[in-house]
């Protein structure tokens, strides 16, 4: 079975993700589609296994293979928790719709941790810009904002809400370099310092429920033993 049968028959969950689903789409925008395949059991039991992610068959298409999307939300992969929270889902069959359902088991205090780790790593790709070139990508700029804020509700919370709602145009407009950079940086060092306080009192676990997860994964394992 090649990896793109498995997209188009097997895929269980599939949405939209990228500026579409974080409210930020302006005319130019792509349109990023992120989904789940379920492999059929038995191809775990030859020597070749069954791709971990396919990317394809369409533009702008990646996929998880839904036991490698499951250990990556539970280590609070920032893209994979968004992407279970996307406002536009496009398809969901049973098994997509009980992942959904998982959605706060995979949610922690360790997204503290890996959403600061990745924003520190985008923060310093943009300050070595303005050295070599004299400005960030602002785009950039405007997703790592965007994250930032995501972090910080999220430890307040304890909800990951992907859509920017009514900062849809404040952050538009450090895409289009209307903000200087010295305030982006002022508003970055905030943001951080913000998630940082929140997660001291954050109403989050301090780790996913992995077992509740786990169960859910050698359920639909058994099945697809069952429907061969």
């Amino acid at each position: 079975m090649s990896p793109e049968d498995l997209v188009r028959d097997h895929t269980i969950y599939s949405c939209v993700m990228g500026s579409r689903a974080f409210g930020l789409a302006t005319d130019t925008s792509d349109t990023d589609m992120r989904g789940v395949f379920l492999a059929p059991t038995p191809l775990f039991w030859r020597f070749e296994k069954p791709p971990t992610h396919v990317d394809g068959p369409a533009d702008e298409q990646f996929s998880w293979e839904l036991e490698r999307f499951c250990a990556l939300a539970l280590r609070s992969n920032p893209n994979i928790l968004e992407c279970l929270h996307s406002p536009l889902v496009t398809h969901a069959d049973d098994t997509g719709r009980e992942l959904l359902a998982l959605r706060e088991a995979f949610l922690s205090r360790q997204a503290h941790e890996t959403f600061a780790r990745y924003a520190l790593g985008q923060r310093k790709k943009l300050e070595a810009d303005v050295r070599t070139h004299g400005a960030p990508r602002w785009k950039h700029a405007m997703h790592l904002l965007r994250l930032l804020t995501s972090c910080r509700d999220l430890l307040r919370t304890g909800a990951l809400v992907v859509d920017v709602g009514d900062q849809r145009e404040p952050l538009l407009a450090v895409k289009r370099g209307e903000v200087p950079w010295p305030v982006v940086e002022v508003r970055m060092t905030r943001l951080a310092a913000e998630a940082d306080e929140a997660a001291a009192r954050s109403p989050l676990p301090a780790e996913p429920d992995r077992a509740r997860v786990e169960d859910f994964l050698v359920r639909v394992r058994r099945a697809g033993c069952i429907r061969r």
